[in-house]
C-alpha cells in the first residue's frame, strides 16, 4: 500500500521512552487497554457507518488485528504476572476528541484522520520502545507492532479517500496534525502509549 498518511509534525521526546523502561509492567497493562479500545473502536464504526460499505472490510480486518495485539499483550502480561486494570480516560485521545467536528459527514472524516494520527504516534511509540527494550524478544514483537501501527494509519486515511477528496482530506489532516502535534508537548508523561 502506498503512503497516504502524513508524518508526525512533532517527534515525542527521547527521554519519554526512559519513563516507560521503568515502569514496563504499567505500561504494559495500559498497552493491553489502548489495543482493546482500537478495536472496539473499527467494530464501533462498522455499526456506526453501515452505509459506507467501501470501508466495512478493512475496518474489520482492523478490529481483528488490534484485538489479536491485545491477546498478544495479555499473554506478555500473564507471563510477568501482570493484571489487567480499570481503563482510565486517555488525555491524549480525549483532547484529539474535542477537535473533532460536529455533524455526521465531518465528523466521520474527523474519526478517520484522528484515528490515522492516533496509530501514527503509536508506531513512532513502538519503533521507541523497541529500541530501548534489551529484552530481543520483546523488542521484536515492538518493532513488529510499530510496522503494524504504520499501516493502520494510512489505512484510515485511506478509508477516508473513498469517500471524499484529497482537497477535503489532507488541508484537514494537516490542521489535526498541527493539533497533535502541540498536544504531545504538553502531555504529562506517564506509564501509557499516550
Amino acid at each position: 500500500m502506498a503512503k497516504k498518511s502524513i508524518g508526525l509534525l512533532r517527534a515525542t521526546d527521547p527521554d519519554w521512552v526512559h519513563v516507560i523502561i521503568k515502569n514496563f509492567d504499567a505500561f504494559l497493562a495500559d498497552h493491553a487497554n489502548c489495543e482493546r479500545k482500537a478495536s472496539s473502536l473499527a467494530m464501533s464504526m462498522v455499526v456506526r457507518y453501515p452505509d459506507r460499505p467501501k470501508i466495512i472490510p478493512a475496518l474489520v480486518e482492523l478490529a481483528q488485528e488490534e484485538l489479536e495485539h491485545f491477546a498478544q499483550v495479555y499473554e506478555l502480561m500473564e507471563k510477568r504476572g501482570v493484571s489487567l486494570v480499570k481503563d482510565e480516560p486517555d488525555p491524549y485521545v480525549n483532547q484529539l476528541g474535542k477537535k473533532m467536528r460536529h455533524g455526521r459527514e465531518d465528523r466521520f472524516l474527523d474519526q478517520l484522520l484522528v484515528a490515522s494520527l492516533i496509530e501514527c504516534r503509536g508506531a513512532e511509540r513502538f519503533r521507541m520502545i523497541a529500541e530501548a527494550l534489551e529484552d530481543p524478544e520483546l523488542s521484536h514483537f515492538y518493532k513488529v507492532l510499530c510496522g503494524v501501527e504504520a499501516k493502520h494509519g494510512n489505512v484510515f486515511v485511506e478509508m477516508a479517500l473513498h469517500y471524499f477528496t484529497e482537497e477535503d482530506v489532507y488541508p484537514r489532516l494537516q490542521e489535526l496534525a498541527e493539533f497533535e502535534a502541540d498536544i504531545i508537548t504538553k502531555l504529562e508523561w506517564r506509564a501509557s502509549l499516550h
